[in-house]
């Protein structure tokens, strides 16, 4: 296993988030005018994986506000880790290290079972960049672009999934459209390289601060839209085991009630705040 942040279970840091919890509080209670419930959803000992849909572009802002609110209501020492794809440590290395101290962990499977053996919270947006990137008319949507690759950890640990989900943050920034195939037909016949040498694998075209109007996944300021979030009913399978997750048919199967049963609660959500 590589040697570098990130690949350690020791490098979450209880002080550092600590330090950083005065600044969140101030977004979470002042910028973003944070509401949430359902809290009382998360089991009082023992591992889940954490699964969400993310809003917001690069600046996340309901990921963020929702590690404030689990440190505030967990404490420092409850063990919870974050699943980061790797191309943050090659794109934003000092950010990078800083996330690795709040708990964040390469996603990859052997650092969430890893995580998951401690009887950790491990929290996951399978959507990744097609998720965090979606345009404006999909912020209704529990979109995870297929990947099932969280589900195969839940069904190999034994771990229960418990969904979150939030409304509003994709009001941070309004994501026009997705152009990734367009940049990489450029990029190829051009030779124009990807920023840092990264693949992106979205390309949006989005209205947000501080560019006005921005091209590919540059980072952002959120704008102070209200966040609300939402911890549902944990998820259990009829099946667990290595046996389950390399029967294709089972993985659709609990991808597909995941998915169902996050649309439903997030659909329930928006007409709250919309009534």
């Amino acid at each position: 296993m590589p040697k570098f942040d990130g690949w350690s279970l020791d490098d979450r840091n209880p002080e550092v988030i600590k330090s950083l919890m005065p600044q969140w509080e101030w977004f979470y209670q002042h910028y973003f005018r944070v509401q949430t419930d359902g809290w009382h959803h998360v089991p009082s000992r023992g591992k889940a994986l954490v699964v969400g849909s993310h809003n917001g572009g690069l600046a996340a802002p309901d990921m963020f506000m929702f590690m404030y609110d689990w440190v505030r209501r967990f404490g420092f020492e409850r063990l919870s880790y974050g699943l980061m794809h790797p191309n943050v440590w090659k794109v934003f290395p000092d950010l990078a290290k800083m996330a690795v101290q709040c708990g964040a962990i390469v996603a990859h499977p052997k650092m969430a079972f890893a995580a998951l053996e401690r009887d950790a919270m491990v929290t996951v947006y399978p959507g990744g960049a097609y998720d965090v990137f979606r345009p404006h008319s999909m912020r209704d949507k529990i979109y995870f672009a297929g990947n099932k690759a969280f589900i195969k950890v839940a069904l190999i640990a034994e771990a229960p999934i418990l969904p979150i989900i939030s409304h509003g943050a994709h009001d941070t920034l309004i994501v026009l459209g997705e152009f990734y195939a367009q940049a990489r037909q450029l990029h190829e016949l051009v030779g124009i390289n990807w920023l840092c040498g990264v693949d992106p694998v979205v390309f949006p075209i989005y209205l947000g601060l501080p560019w006005g109007i921005s091209f590919g996944p540059l980072p952002n300021i959120p704008l102070p839209a209200q966040i609300h979030t939402r911890v549902c009913e944990p998820i259990v399978f009829e099946k667990y085991g290595r046996k389950a997750s390399k029967d294709r048919d089972y993985v659709d199967a609990c991808y597909n009630q995941v998915v169902g049963q996050m649309q439903q609660a997030l659909d329930q959500l928006v007409r709250e705040q919309q009534g």
